[in-house]
């Protein structure tokens, strides 16, 4: 019968392993006999003792080192890929485990993601088209286009059902630049969302769509409505931000007003480095907001301004090992490998800057669907913030390519105050900006 592949490679390295332990234990043997004649000649002085030893120690070392890089280098650890079709086990070496490592993926699964050369799926600019063949970045990343990656970051409720914080995050890795859409969780999503509410945070545990898991369910929303290709995800449990935070050492922010978050709860305004737990009580925080979620949204910009400038300034070897410890303790759901963070991480330290940094909310006002608070998009503002700033290298798209559906349709808004809202981290980080100013206490 033929041996399959892994077989004869298990083999070979046995083979291999055996003939280095042969070669050494001949060569120890000659050692002992020249140790054992140095010994019995008077002229022989300590050194050449002192020398024999230390090869027989490196010959051991050798010896060693051989047999651990076969062992993490056979295929011996089962690797779990989860597909459309099911789960897929294949056999991979112990170090390729490490680089191929995604927390939780197998609760959340892979994104379906259209195929690199699908040219008329993915609308790519015609001289984009033209210069496929040297359009390249420079990083591995597993894109769907080519220059730009798309990160769908989501932080859940307490049930781990509602995504109460949504933001893209598109690299543009030609530019050196990132672009940020906030997506309120109110926004007024009839065909995707749960019926009773009408909500975007209600699509990924109780939206409408079928057949499919949670988070691919808020990507197709997400993608359909905003025509924003997703490279990856990041999903975050509400009780995980106080871990995340405290892996990176706390995040230096400057406050605007106080916080009240309880009453023993407090986070004074001025300078200060939040904690973990400080951190999700100032994230979480929307009660005494006039603007209520939209006060929320508007204040976490202070927030992500504080956690970049914190990370930019960690370098590559301080964010890598924070993330190595938050991967190890999974508290964080992504589809994203440790290698392709650290890709990511290089890109970000090397090239980002809070300078290159923007920031976008999904334009829209305040309405009322059956009995619920609701949150109505402006379409035609919202297409033309996509075109703008998230479609660098695709063609522009039409309003009628959106499934965006206006609650208070055009020509009847009654506010516009949040239509081209747009903010520079940079700006926020300086405090030149009004997110987290709108406080009920300073009314007072």
């Amino acid at each position: 019968m033929r041996k399959n592949k892994n077989t004869r490679y298990n083999e070979r390295n046995s083979q291999r392993a055996y003939n280095f332990e042969e070669k050494t234990a001949v060569y120890d043997r000659n050692a002992i006999q020249q140790s054992a004649a140095a010994e019995s000649t008077p002229a022989k002085n300590w050194k050449s003792t002192a020398l024999n030893v230390g090869l027989k120690i490196l010959a051991v070392a050798a010896s060693a080192a051989v047999v651990v890089g076969m062992a993490v280098s056979l295929p011996i650890v089962e690797y779990r890929t989860v597909s459309g079709n099911g789960v897929t086990v294949e056999q991979i070496s112990y170090l390729d485990s490490l680089k191929r490592v995604q927390p939780a993926i197998l609760q959340e699964g892979e994104l379906k993601k259209p195929e690199p050369d699908a040219v008329e799926e993915l609308d790519l600019k015609q001289e984009v088209i033209e210069k496929q063949d040297e359009h390249n970045d420079g990083l591995n990343l597993d894109q769907i286009v080519e220059g730009q990656y798309t990160l769908l970051f989501m932080g859940m409720d307490e049930s781990g059902m509602l995504a109460d914080v949504n933001w893209l995050f598109q690299f543009d890795l030609f530019a050196g630049t990132m672009n940020v859409l906030q997506i309120p969780r109110d926004c007024f999503m009839p065909d995707y969302a749960n019926l009773s509410t009408g909500k975007f945070n209600s699509v990924y545990g109780t939206g409408q769509e079928e057949g499919v898991t949670n988070l691919q369910r808020a990507v197709n929303c997400i993608e359909e409505s905003f025509c924003v290709i997703i490279d990856c995800y990041v999903k975050l449990d509400c009780q995980d931000i106080k871990h995340i935070v405290d892996a990176v050492g706390g995040i230096p922010i400057t406050l605007p007003e106080e916080i009240m978050y309880e009453a023993d709860k407090v986070l004074p305004a001025g300078e200060q480095v939040l904690t973990g737990q400080q951190s999700e009580w100032f994230i979480r925080f929307r009660r005494e907001y006039d603007e209520g979620d939209i006060g929320r949204v508007k204040a976490q910009r202070i927030f992500l301004a504080a956690a970049m400038e914190k990370l930019l300034s960690m370098g590559e070897a301080g964010l890598m090992s924070a993330m190595e410890e938050i991967y190890d303790n999974e508290w964080l759901a992504t589809d994203l490998s440790l290698a392709e963070m650290s890709m990511l991480a290089d890109f970000a330290s090397k090239r980002l800057t809070l300078d290159g940094v923007n920031i976008f909310m999904i334009p829209g006002e305040a309405a009322s669907w059956n009995g619920q608070s609701v949150y109505s998009i402006h379409k035609g503002e919202t297409i033309d913030i996509i075109n703008g700033n998230f479609r660098p290298y695709q063609n522009e798209v039409y309003p009628e390519e959106s499934t965006i559906v206006e609650l208070v349709p055009e020509g009847q808004y009654r506010s516009d105050i949040y239509d081209g809202n747009q903010e520079n981290l940079s700006d926020i980080s300086e405090g030149d900006t009004e997110a987290g100013r709108q406080n009920i206490y300073s009314g007072d």
